[in-house]
């Protein structure tokens, strides 16, 4: 199936390359699209006569990915990502101002500098303040209007507050 690479790549292909990999199956793709099984099996053949390649292996039980579909998924995940990420950004309200926040001091040299990053690429205007400490000392913190948020351990003591994850 060699055929010369066309120059672009349409993300609503790779799209739906991503669901049909990750079903197993076009059937389910089609149905989790909302689209019918022939429409998803042309966009699937239309897709692998840009590549030039076969980007799946058909059976009776559904598809499995070939060579070329495993190295497609990989690019076709991060590509879908930025660009989900990139509607994200330009779709949401722009937060300004200062934040208050307290971390347990285990996180600041690992978790904390790329959080704060990413925080900051997507949030330019927020001014960030980081408090690292112990659970107590965060909560007494939030008590007394000094933090905003507080990521807290305590086990068997329930939280005051609005809890975000468990």
């Amino acid at each position: 199936m060699k055929a010369r690479m066309s120059t672009t790549l349409d993300s609503e292909l790779l799209r739906t390359f991503v669901v049909v990999a990750n079903s197993g199956n076009v059937t389910r793709a089609a149905e989790q699209l909302g689209r019918t099984q022939s429409a998803i099996s042309i966009q699937i053949k239309k897709l692998e006569e840009t590549l030039g390649e076969s980007i799946f292996q058909r059976g009776s039980r559904g598809v499995t990915l070939t060579t070329h579909g495993k190295k497609l998924m990989v690019n076709a995940t991060k590509i879908i990502g930025l660009l989900d990420d990139t509607v994200a950004t330009l779709r949401c309200t722009p937060l300004h101002g200062p934040v208050r926040i307290g971390i347990p001091e285990e996180y600041g040299d690992t978790i904390l500098p790329r959080a704060l990053a990413a925080f900051s690429n997507r949030h330019p205007e927020v001014e960030v303040t980081v408090k690292c400490g112990y659970s107590v000392e965060q909560l007494a913190a939030i008590g007394l209007d000094e933090l905003d948020i507080a990521v807290v351990f305590e086990p068997g003591h329930p939280a005051k507050g609005e809890i975000l994850y468990v």
